[in-house]
C-alpha cells in the first residue's frame, strides 16, 4: 500500500508541474526579488495566486492570513515569508477529516457532472478500487441521454469486474434506478454507484430528476448511507468553480472528484474549492489507469505543489 501511495504521489508531483511552474517559480521569485516586505511584495505575491487559480476570495483569506503572521512574527525577510504561506495554503484546505463514510456502510452513490469532465470514467475507476478492496459492488447506468454513456459504463463495469444495472438510451433515468437499488438490495451490494446525468444548462429539469432519483432511494433504500459527489475538470479552472456552485444549487454535494490534474496550470483550484465552497476534494485524477483516481490528502497537495518533500 506504502509503495503504490509513493507512487501516487511521484504522479501529482508530475500532474502538478505546469501549475508549479505558474504558481510556485512566480512565488519564488517574488521571494528572491524583493528585499523588503512592502506593499509592492504583498501586491505582487496576490496577483501570482490569483494567476494560479486560487481565485479572489481565497487569495484575499490567504493575503490576510500572511500579513497577520509577518506583523507577529516580526518578519523583516521577504524569504521567510514562503514557509508562513505554504502552511496558510494548506489550512485554506483543512476541512477537518476528509469522511470516507460511505466505504464502511451499506450506501449509495451518486456521481454528477456535465459531459467531458471525465464522470462515467471516475464512477469505473471508483468501482474498481473499491471491488479490490473486496467490497461488492453494483453500477447504475442512469445518464440514460447521452450518446455512448451507458456503453462507456459497461466497458468500465467488465474492466473492474463489477456488475451494472442499465436500460436503453432515452430511459427514464429514476427507473434505471428502481431497478439497480432492487438488485443492491437481493444481492447484498456495498455500494451502489449511480452515474448520472449532469445537464446544467437545462437545471429545472437537471433538478427535478435528481429530486426523483432521490424520492426512489429514500423510498426503496432507507437505510442506505448517501454520497453525492460532483466530478469537476481541474483543467477549467474557475469554470469548475463555478460549476460546483451552480450544482449546489440541485443537490446536497458530499464531495469533489477533482479530474485532469495532470497537466494543467490550474491546479491552485483544489484549495479555492474547499476555501470557498467547504464541500471537501474527495478524490483526485491524474492519469488514465484505474489507480490513478486516489483519495485526496490536502497535505500531500501541498507536498506535491511545492516540492517540499522528497519523492
Amino acid at each position: 500500500m506504502e509503495e503504490k501511495k509513493k507512487g501516487f504521489f511521484s504522479r501529482l508531483v508530475d500532474g502538478l508541474t505546469k501549475t508549479r511552474d505558474n504558481i510556485v517559480s512566480g512565488m519564488d521569485s517574488i521571494f528572491s526579488g524583493f528585499s523588503a516586505i512592502d506593499e509592492d511584495f504583498y501586491e505582487e505575491l496576490e496577483e501570482t495566486l490569483i494567476m494560479g487559480d486560487l481565485g479572489i476570495k481565497t487569495t484575499m483569506s490567504i493575503m490576510e492570513d500572511l500579513r497577520k503572521k509577518v506583523k507577529e512574527q516580526h518578519i523583516r525577510e521577504p524569504g521567510e515569508c514562503r514557509h508562513l504561506l505554504i502552511d496558510s495554503i494548506r489550512s485554506q484546505m483543512d476541512l477537518g477529516e476528509n469522511a470516507y463514510e460511505f466505504e464502511k456502510r451499506t450506501s449509495v452513490v451518486l456521481v454528477i457532472g456535465v459531459n467531458g469532465v471525465g464522470k462515467t470514467t471516475s464512477v469505473g475507476k471508483l468501482a474498481g478500487q473499491l471491488k479490490d478492496d473486496g467490497k461488492r459492488v453494483i453500477l447504475a447506468a442512469a445518464d440514460t441521454f447521452r450518446a455512448a454513456a451507458i456503453e462507456q459504463l459497461t466497458e468500465w463495469a467488465n474492466r473492474a469486474g463489477v456488475e451494472i444495472i442499465a436500460q436503453q438510451e432515452g430511459s427514464d433515468p429514476a427507473a434505471v434506478i428502481y431497478d439497480a437499488v432492487a438488485a443492491a438490495k437481493s444481492r447484498k451490494a456495498d455500494v451502489l454507484i449511480c452515474d448520472t446525468a449532469g445537464r446544467l444548462h437545462n437545471k429545472k429539469n437537471l433538478m427535478e430528476e435528481l429530486k426523483k432519483i432521490n424520492r426512489i432511494i429514500d423510498k426503496e433504500y432507507p437505510g442506505a448511507y448517501r454520497e453525492t459527489l460532483v466530478v469537476l475538470d481541474g483543467t477549467t479552472g474557475q469554470n469548475a468553480l463555478s460549476q460546483a456552485r451552480q450544482f449546489m444549487e440541485v443537490a446536497d454535494i458530499t464531495g469533489i472528484i477533482l479530474t485532469k490534474l495532470d497537466g494543467t496550470a490550474k491546479g491552485g483550484i483544489a484549495v479555492a474549492i474547499q476555501s470557498e465552497l467547504g464541500i471537501p476534494v474527495k478524490y483526485v485524477g491524474v492519469g488514465e489507469k484505474i489507480d490513478d483516481l486516489q483519495k485526496f490528502n490536502s497535505e500531500d497537495f501541498v507536498n506535491a505543489l511545492f516540492r517540499t518533500r522528497a519523492e
